[in-house]
């Protein structure tokens, strides 16, 4: 099991068009670990590069844990800070010497400094667990790990309800909102103001590989038939298995009206928003 995932950074002058059509990762299970930085002359590069001259050869080291990570800074000088990335600002300091910080983030950015800005790279823990429900149990025995740790307070969470959301207020509506419609949908949404067609994509990737793990695209369709399919498989999954349920569509907190088609089921098209929440599930 992954429990934390690396995007590893592109080397200095590498343009864009030269760029893999996937990020580079390098995954991490519980206890495995993988340093960081410049890297020694005669040893190769750190399993995670930093191509800056002010990062130190031997910079630092992450090491995965059950649902977060660890940050160890070898420099004796240089303090380091990580990024929430889904946050309003949220980060955390790591001083020089500190060995075995935690980071409880899903999203992460590492930043060292550099000699024009800061170097960085991203890591990702997505097998973060949340309770299934407020009602606190008494321990029996180890507790049950979800199959689908999805954080509701995320932006790839927003991205995955916007996307079903046509079916959540209209079950037999066939349609699933395009990469522009999931942008337009949200761009009222508190915090995703700053969202663009790239980020919409990258979340969708995110959800299908490593949230709900979804199977590989096959070989030989074209990249639009990919990325057309992978929303509508999105879509099937998370509402066969209830992963965005109706009351979730309170978090789509708009201030204009919503898009042709977004009507909601038991409300008066002419109304304001959608009917009470009954508890029901989909019909």
């Amino acid at each position: 099991m992954d429990t934390v995932i690396v995007q590893l950074p592109e080397p200095p002058g590498t343009r864009p068009r030269d760029r893999p059509g996937k990020p580079r990762l390098l995954r991490l299970g519980p206890g495995e670990t993988a340093e960081f930085g410049r890297g020694a002359p005669d040893g190769g590069p750190l399993p995670v590069p930093l191509f800056d001259p002010a990062v130190s050869r031997r910079a630092g080291q992450i090491t995965a844990a059950e649902d977060y990570w660890r940050l160890s800074n070898f420099s004796q000088n240089s303090t380091y800070v990580v990024e929430n990335l889904e946050g309003a600002g949220e980060h955390v300091k790591v001083a020089p010497g500190r060995v075995g910080a935690p980071v409880p983030f899903e999203f992460s950015r590492v930043l060292l400094p550099g000699t024009e800005g800061e170097a960085c790279f991203k890591v990702f823990a997505p097998e973060h667990a949340y309770l299934d429900s407020e009602e606190q149990l008494p321990h029996r025995g180890e507790p049950t790990t979800s199959p689908f740790a999805l954080d509701p307070t995320s932006k790839y969470f927003l991205v995955l309800l916007a996307l079903c959301e046509p079916r959540l207020r209209q079950a037999s509506s066939a349609a699933v909102p395009g990469v522009g419609e999931v942008l337009e949908r949200l761009r009222d949404v508190p915090g995703c103001d700053g969202l663009s067609r790239s980020a919409v994509n990258y979340h969708i990737d995110y959800l299908a590989s490593v949230k709900l793990r979804l199977r590989e695209d096959r070989d030989g369709m074209a990249e639009a038939a990919q990325v057309g399919g992978k929303r509508e498989e999105l879509v099937a999954f998370a509402l066969r298995f209830d992963l965005v349920r109706e009351h979730h569509l309170d978090l789509l907190t708009r201030t204009s009206p919503a898009p042709h088609g977004y009507v909601a089921r038991g409300s008066d098209p002419r109304g304001s928003g959608p009917a009470a929440a009954t508890g029901a599930g989909r019909g």
